[in-house]
């Protein structure tokens, strides 16, 4: 799921309406929730919020609990970005490897060469590849070399510019079974889920269920997804997880528990796609100034976000029971009812 390009200030009239506190409401963000029913006509709303001081928890229309799980579709990119990082650290491979050096002869054919391309380039979206998921719309199951040659099939962008594809994950993923000789969800498990407690998440693979407790999941239309296969999104989005561990996961991350300063500065650091991306996060600068960095997730069924202030102390998770919130101005309404300094 491509992250935002550019925040627009949020209208005034809209942010206004997160002022009126409620018994069950102790942040601005909070009472924007039945927008994202009303507005944004999803099911059910909710969000979870980390600070030092404890979190807060909040939900609006149906079908919501705050310890239910639920698919987190392109948040597994930061999760898959950082187990490639923390082989980096360990000299296992090089951000400047080419995509050759590890999956010789893989990445040909219209224009595509995994010679040209390095582990840098998929980790920011500048490769070029070309997104499979044009031609499957996250609707069919398909193995990673399915969806490389669905990618290989179109000549690449502009190399060297932000171009989001979840091919790059996808070719990431096999990467990191190549240079391991495990699957990137038992490195993951190892690496990241069992160091942060993160019980509630898992790599489910072929496994077309949710684990309990869960609600419902909908598409856009109203059609009950629920049961879904994850390898409609592999390394690129199979993720399932709950509100409360990616929390964790991402204050666990920005606060420097899973890697040193060198390779969260080199995270962080959005250059190579001119301010878009970095390695598997991305920057928000809000209307006030604050900047919060996150991912976005989108997979049938299910829409989350997760936002976080740079070293991690606070950290918002929201999420919807649908695919998408059909008014975009909601998101970035959310994002800076949260972050931005309360008025009196």
């Amino acid at each position: 799921m491509p992250p935002l390009r550019t925040l627009l200030a949020v209208p005034v009239s809209l942010a206004l309406l997160a002022l009126t506190p409620t018994a069950s409401s102790a942040s601005p963000a909070d009472a924007l929730l039945p927008l994202l029913v009303t507005r944004g006509g999803a099911p059910g709303a909710a969000l979870l919020a980390r600070e030092e001081t404890g979190s807060r928890y909040a939900h609006a229309g149906q079908g919501m609990a705050r310890a239910d799980h639920f698919r987190a579709g392109s948040i597994t990119k930061t999760f898959i970005a950082t187990v490639v990082l923390q082989l980096a650290e360990e000299h296992r491979l090089s951000l400047s490897d080419t995509v050759e050096e590890h999956l010789p002869g893989l990445v040909r054919g219209a224009g595509n060469d995994g010679r040209a391309l390095t582990l840098r380039s998929l980790l920011s979206h500048t490769s070029g590849l070309h997104d499979f998921t044009a031609e499957t719309h996250g609707a069919v199951a398909v193995t990673p070399l399915q969806a490389l040659r669905i990618a290989l099939t179109h000549p690449p962008a502009d190399r060297g510019r932000f171009s989001y594809s979840n091919t790059n994950y996808v070719l990431l993923g096999l990467v990191v079974e190549q240079v391991t000789g495990r699957s990137y969800a038992a490195e993951a498990e190892q690496r990241i889920i069992a160091p942060l407690r993160l019980t509630g998440t898992s790599f489910p693979g072929s496994d077309t269920s949710l684990p309990s407790p869960h609600g419902r999941a909908y598409a856009a239309d109203g059609t009950d997804v629920t049961e879904l296969d994850p390898r409609v999104a592999g390394a690129a989005g199979e993720l399932v997880t709950t509100l409360a561990d990616l929390d964790r996961f991402y204050a666990g991350l920005l606060g420097g528990e899973l890697l040193p300063p060198r390779l969260l500065r080199e995270m962080l650091d959005t250059r190579a796609a001119r301010g878009s991306y970095g390695l598997g996060l991305y920057p928000v600068k809000l209307p006030c100034g604050t900047t919060v960095w996150g991912h976005n997730g989108r997979i049938s069924g299910s829409y989350v976000r997760t936002a976080a202030t740079v070293d991690g102390r606070r950290v918002l998770t929201f999420r919807v029971n649908t695919d998408a919130i059909a008014d975009p101005g909601l998101e970035p309404a959310v994002l800076a009812a949260e972050f931005c300094p309360r008025t009196s």
